[in-house]
């Protein structure tokens, strides 16, 4: 038996419960325990003892992992000290199941007889160690040590189904009394170095070895403490194959045969004529030391030697005349650099095949049919020869009902009787490869490592290299490219827990040899203590925070186009007496009155959004291809986000436009299966904000937002998935002003914004509102959308004489509970209100179940078994005594306050507080959520009452903090006092973005009203006032109910993966924010600034008087396709009370790829695609279709976990730097597989001629001219011919051909432009595999 079999036998362990392993969190918590003394009156003197470590699941009542067993221990007396046995042992372990229930069960063992054989093992009692707190964290270190109490029983008990958790609820259970066990459990955060080493679950100690640590240093034994990794080797695995028995024909026949058999078992059916086809031969090769793989296992795909050899592939191994085509070989080269010099490390493989049904196509699968099918068959364990540089390896494979690295079923060996004369160790196959090493190190003993670092135990642990063997390296030719087929398979098997990467390593588990790492290190500047920071000044180019501008709604359309426009058959919009809503126009802006929206009878407000059609912009530079189907994203109010269904652009009949470049085309829903809705054109939806679901002061918010904000519309493309442009609209029109009803009708800019790399330096231009526009920024008109708005005037749903339940009392005061109160009052005022007393058996299902009779009796037995159940109702009223008077008292002294939650805004409120006592009391207040606080500060609560318009006074140095923060108060004997409170939460809960929505997304969805619905989990929050001895005098129950909150403006950043975004955002004026203070005392106030995501960092500083203010952000990018979403909160005042602002942020995070180019010709590259666990059709889309191709072009199948090569050519128009942005769709779901960030850098071509005309602006007919070329060369050339301005030239023909040494004529036909001015326009002359040979400027002046 090897030292890796030996390794891997004896730390076998179980698994914990599958539901467990569906749950587990990524993260994993290190623990360090000592068990140090066991003491009681229960041991006896001189008996030997043991101790048993396990990890139990006691929400499943499940064992995990492996039991621990510690060295035997004779217990010593020493009067008047009870009998003790000391054990001294150092346990270490991970885990990631970070849940109250896991904890670890220690159970002592007494040794009964002499010796091994003839000793017996008794259970003499267990303990539970609890891992986690009640949320989920790693238990407090303790200062001290301490006493676990012990249990009689052995841990077999916890398997019992009566068992309750905790322990204490558990009557079954006695406690050894005197008898307790000493320890001593703390995290232990050197232990994460080692996660790649140490499974999870798996109790080590630290006398243990693992396989790839250093000893200890000096006299210490315990590796684990500080441990120290040994240096890694890397090796190399070329000329790789396998070979099966006794054929790869006889041997994949068989095994199809039977898979066929057994698919036709499950089913139940005769045989179809269908079989099983093969469909991948795949290879995970791995490094294992014993306990886990080190690193995700490699994936490489092997074909047989036959195909390879058809492709005239060099650099394989050949298999000989006799087994020519025999054999699945491996094409590339494997690289490991986690190898270690340690005996129990070893390459894992294992042999996976991959399989499809097939019909009757002559065995070949058929396109479209089910998902992959992957069996392991064989897998083999190679232990490195030690110290030796390279070697030929020949190593027989494994299969069949046997323990194995990956954890998987594997299929069975041939029967003994098929074995050949090559003998039984070759029957179930072989893998041969050459290992090899660097040039200058090589596999050297464990032993000399250990030794040379005892030596040397003062240096710092660096193995020893033996000189390297003279290695001859082989040429290993890549071959043919892989297959369009080959999957990428995430491994499997326990050790699924993330490994920290050595540095240097560039390989993940996937295909070999196919991955490139596209992200750079985003250096973090660090400085010393003796450093002094400069003044704030970020180096990124601030962006203007003013959104999108709500530009004029002018038509470009004719009078006969709007006719035909409105005649499509659009719903009609009704008010609420049933007849339809004339268009009004915009009326000025700030033109309202806010009296006659707060005297309008009609407070109810239907808000109508009604999405007519979209049209292309006549100034769109046609970079990008029309979209073919759309939807919109937006926010209205406090509304949860609307994401709309896709809406198919539909051309009328008679073509509308303004002009011929000018189309607009109806918005028309699109069914599940692609075909378009029979329905109106257009999309309606509807909100219903009625006052009755409105928090107290909301209704004047709204109109507020109705007269100072704008509506944010995102145009995307349905089928792309990218952004086509950006839309805003006034919301004033929305105001009635006492109408009934108004409805007006908007023709919307749709734009969208370039952002080019960074720029170092600032320009001097100014937008509106005095913002900076940075440089590098282009804006693009793409399309106009039309829209109504709309707004239909209710009577509130408020029924006259009941006041609406929903509405919170107004008052801030939150009144101390009467002891006198009706609580207990079983007749009320007037006797209306009246209690029934219910049954025991009606209260308590288990008293039930315990009177329950089975069958009739006697009247004896009767008469003894109605004694009997009222001594059980007696001992149940007796045990539920205490716990009732104690809950009813608990009742008696609390009170209940609701807060309705926003985001960042401060919720603040009293709590009237009494001093039952005739004696004096100094009272803690104990809150048990951070989010709710005690107002410490008096310019804190006086500036919170000031807004509340509150009249309650302020007492200065009211509270006193204690060490541990917990603020408290003195009270005089029957004295009342007023403790102020803020709830505030900077969180954004995901419940309430699940919240209700807006109707007309479904078919026959009816309006719904904002409040109607629940707005997200509710959280209760305990406070306790304790006085003296932890006794409480009152409590508070805070009722805290989320609600969403209103988005005043959206960006969306596009940024490579796994990198961090750092942004500089201008903020205008401060009295340009919608909800800014009128007239300010003091000048310019300074902000604030509060992020939803704690992991994103977001700050302001106020550079002086007259300076602008920046907001800095820095977020941390996730894997592509990602995208993160977090919340910023902008303040003017100090305390946070209420934000001015509040801004919404999309993060987009893109695989990266930087190209470097010229203008005008084509540079080639190839990008990876990998298959998720389905396979999928997709297609790739890019943003700029005419500057990047894309092979294959249309829709392709991804197979499932499989990876394929996507061709993309580009051919920039313009020099400079750029983005170009690239996704890959599933067609058929319209999901977003993967996204690429294309960052062009794109230089000018060499200019070999000049030429300037003149040509007349303001239309026309254009103009043709024409120019020379001469073929520099003696042979005949193909040429092609480019511009960068195919809108201004084209040309009589795209391509020439022209002999050696000749003269050809290009003819030139130039467009009419409509405006004067200057353009350079560029002819790109290009050869066959277009490169380019000459570029040709003409300067076009238009006058």
């Amino acid at each position: 038996m090897s030292e890796w079999e030996r390794v891997f036998l004896q730390n076998l362990a179980l698994p914990p419960h599958c539901r467990r392993r569906r749950t587990r969190r990524p993260g994993s918590t290190a623990f360090r325990c000592v068990l140090k003394y066991l003491e009681g009156a229960a041991l006896a003197q001189g008996a030997e003892y043991h101790l048993r470590l396990s990890l139990f699941d006691a929400t499943y009542h499940h064992f995990f992992g492996r039991t621990w067993r510690s060295r035997r221990r004779a217990a010593r007396a020493a009067p008047p000290r009870p009998a003790r046995a000391a054990f001294n042992e150092t346990i270490y372990f991970h885990t990631s199941l970070n849940h109250p229930g896991i904890a670890a069960v220690v159970e002592v063992v007494a040794t009964a007889g002499k010796g091994d054989e003839g000793s017996r093992h008794l259970s003499c009692g267990f303990g539970l160690i609890p891992l986690f707190g009640s949320g989920s964290e790693a238990t407090e270190p303790a200062a001290e040590d301490r006493a676990l109490k012990l249990y009689h029983g052995t841990p077999r008990a916890l398997l019992h189904p009566r068992f309750q958790d905790p322990v204490e609820k558990n009557k079954y259970l006695t406690v050894m009394e005197k008898s307790h066990l000493q320890y001593a459990l703390k995290p232990h955060q050197p232990l994460e170095t080692i996660f790649h080493l140490l499974p999870e679950n798996l109790l080590m100690s630290g006398l243990q070895t693992v396989p790839g640590l250093l000893p200890a240093r000096g006299d210490a034994s315990d590796c684990l403490q500080k441990p120290r990794l040994m240096k890694p080797v890397t090796c190399y695995l070329e000329r790789l194959s396998v070979r099966l028995y006794p054929s790869l024909e006889e041997f994949e026949e068989e095994l199809l045969d039977l898979l066929n058999g057994d698919r036709l078992l499950q089913a139940n059916a005769m045989p179809d004529g269908d079989g099983m086809a093969v469909r991948e031969r795949r290879l995970h090769i791995g490094v294992h030391n014993g306990l886990r793989f080190i690193q995700a296992p490699q994936v490489a795909v092997l074909v047989p030697e036959a195909e390879v050899a058809r492709g005239g592939c060099p650099g394989v191994p050949s298999s000989g005349a006799g087994g020519a085509g025999q054999a699945l070989v491996l094409r590339s080269r494997i690289h490991l650099n986690e190898m270690v010099p340690h005996p129990a490390f070893g390459i894992c493989f294992q042999l996976e095949y991959v399989f499809c049904s097939s019909g009757r196509a002559g065995g070949k699968a058929l396109p479209g049919g089910e998902a992959a099918n992957m069996r392991s068959v064989r897998w083999a364990v190679w232990s490195p020869v030690l110290g030796t540089g390279e070697a030929e390896v020949v190593l027989p494979l494994r299969g069949g009902a046997r323990r194995g690295p990956c954890q998987t079923l594997v299929y069975q060996t041939p029967p003994s009787g098929r074995s050949s004369r090559r003998g039984k160790h070759v029957e179930s196959g072989t893998v041969q490869f050459h290992v090899s090493t660097d040039s200058e190190e090589h596999l050297v003993t464990a032993a000399e490592i250990l030794r040379k670092d005892r030596d040397e135990s003062e240096k710092p642990p660096t193995p020893s290299l033996s000189p390297p063997a003279p290695l001859r390296m082989a040429a290993s030719p890549r071959g043919p490219g892989l297959s369009v087929s080959q999957l990428s398979a995430p491994p499997r098997g326990r050790d699924r827990s993330p490994t920290p990467r050595r540095r240097g390593s560039r390989q993940e588990g996937g295909i070999t040899h196919l991955e490139a790492d596209l992200g750079s290190p985003d250096p973090e500047p660090c400085a010393g203590d003796q450093l002094r920071a400069l003044p704030f000044a970020p180096l990124q180019v601030p962006i203007a925070a003013v959104g999108l501008q709500a530009g004029s709604s002018r038509t470009l359309l004719s009078r006969a186009s709007l006719a035909r426009l409105h005649a499509a058959g659009f719903p009609e919009i009704l008010d609420r007496n049933g007849q339809p809503v004339e268009i009004s126009e915009p009326a000025d802006p700030g033109s309202f009155s806010p009296r006659l929206e707060e005297a309008d009878p009609l407070q109810g407000n239907e808000i109508i959004l009604q999405f007519l059609a979209f049209g292309r912009d006549a100034r769109d530079g046609a970079e990008g291809t029309w979209p073919r189907t759309v939807f919109l994203t937006f926010q209205f109010y406090r509304f949860p986000p609307v994401t709309t269904p896709r809406l198919q652009l539909v051309s009328t009949d008679g073509g509308l436009a303004a002009g011929p470049a000018v189309p607009a085309q109806l918005l028309v829903r699109v069914n599940k299966d692609g075909t378009l809705g029979t329905g109106p054109p257009g999309l309606q939806l509807k909100y219903m904000v009625d006052p009755a679901f409105l928090r107290p002061g909301e209704q004047r918010w709204f109109v507020r937002y109705l007269a100072e904000h704008s509506l944010q519309i995102d145009v995307w493309d349905g089928d792309s998935l990218l952004l086509v442009g950006s839309a805003a609209v006034k919301l004033e029109p929305l105001l009635r002003q006492g109408r009934a009803a108004v409805r007006t009708h908007h023709e919307l800019e749709v734009a969208t914004t370039e952002y080019e790399p960074d720029a170092t330096v600032m320009g001097r231009e100014a937008l509106r509102h005095g913002a900076l526009r940075p440089l590098g920024v282009r804006v693009a008109v793409r399309g106009r959308l039309h829209f109504c708005l709309a707004n239909v005037g209710h009577p509130s749903e408020e029924t006259p004489g009941q006041p609406p339940s929903p509405l919170p009392s107004r008052s801030r005061i939150v009144p101390t509970p009467d002891s006198a109160g009706s609580w207990f009052s079983l007749n009320a005022a007037g006797g209306r209100r009246v209690s029934r007393a219910r049954r025991l058996v009606e209260v308590d299902g288990e008293l039930a179940a315990a009177l329950r009779s089975r069958r009739p009796e006697g009247w004896q037995e009767q008469r003894a078994r109605h004694v009997r159940d009222l001594q059980i109702i007696d001992a149940y009223r007796e045990h539920i005594k205490g716990e009732s008077i104690s809950q009813m008292l608990s009742q008696a002294i609390t009170a209940t306050r609701t807060v309705h939650a926003v985001l960042g805004t401060a919720e603040f409120f009293e709590f009237a507080l009494k001093n039952p006592y005739g004696v004096q009391h100094t009272v803690t207040i104990e809150v048990d959520h951070p989010e709710l606080s005690v107002i410490l500060d008096p310019r804190e609560w006086r500036h919170f009452k000031e807004l509340t318009k509150s009249v309650t006074p302020v007492e200065e140095e009211m509270f006193h903090l204690r060490d541990d923060l917990k603020p408290q108060v003195y009270l005089r004997p029957n004295e009342t006092v007023r403790i102020p409170f803020k709830y505030q939460t900077f969180s954004a809960d995901p419940a309430v973005v699940a919240a209700q929505g807006p109707a007309g997304l479904g078919a026959d969805a009816a309006a719904r009203s904002l409040g109607k619905s629940g707005a997200g989990r509710t959280k209760h929050i305990e406070v306790s006032f304790q006085v003296s001895g932890g006794k409480p005098i009152a409590l508070l129950r805070v009722k805290v109910e989320p609600q969403p909150h209103v988005v005043d403006q959206t960006f969306r950043f596009y940024h490579p993966e796994l990198t961090f975004l750092k942004k500089t955002i201008r903020l205008p004026p401060w009295h340009t924010l919608p909800g800014a203070p009128v007239g300010m005392p003091g000048g310019e106030p300074e902000m604030f600034v509060r992020c939803s995501d704690p992991d994103v960092i977001c700050e302001t500083k106020n550079m002086g008087p007259g300076e602008p203010q920046d907001i800095f952000l820095k977020v941390a990018g996730g894997p592509s396709p990602q995208i993160k979403k977090f919340f910023v909160a902008i303040y003017t005042d100090a305390w946070l009370a209420a934000p001015v602002q509040i801004w919404q942020f999309y993060l987009h995070s893109l695989q990266r790829l930087d190209v470097s180019c010229t203008a005008g010709q084509l540079a080639r590259l190839s990008l990876l695609l990998r298959g998720t666990p389905a396979p999928r059709r997709v297609r790739a889309f890019t943003s700029h279709p005419q500057e990047l191709e894309v092979d294959p072009d249309g829709a392709f199948l991804l197979p499932a976990n499989g990876i394929q090569d996507l061709y993309v050519g580009v051919r920039p128009r313009r020099a400079g730097s750029r983005f170009i942005y690239l996704n890959l769709v599933d067609v058929e779901s319209q999901q977003l597989v993967s996204s690429w960030l294309l960052c062009l850098s794109c230089r000018q071509p060499l200019i070999s001629k000049a030429f300037e005309i003149s040509l007349p602006a303001g239309g026309g007919r254009g103009c043709n001219k024409r120019i020379t070329y001469t073929n520099p060369y003696p042979s005949p050339r193909l040429y092609f011919l480019r511009t960068n301005r195919p809108d201004l030239l084209q040309f009589k023909e795209d391509s020439f051909e022209v002999a050696g040494g000749e003269v050809y004529t290009i003819g030139l036909r130039f467009a009419p432009s409509q405006a004067a001015g200057e353009e350079e326009i560029l002819i790109h002359i290009n050869d066959h595999e277009d490169k380019n040979e000459e570029t040709f400027c003409v300067k076009v002046l238009y006058h």
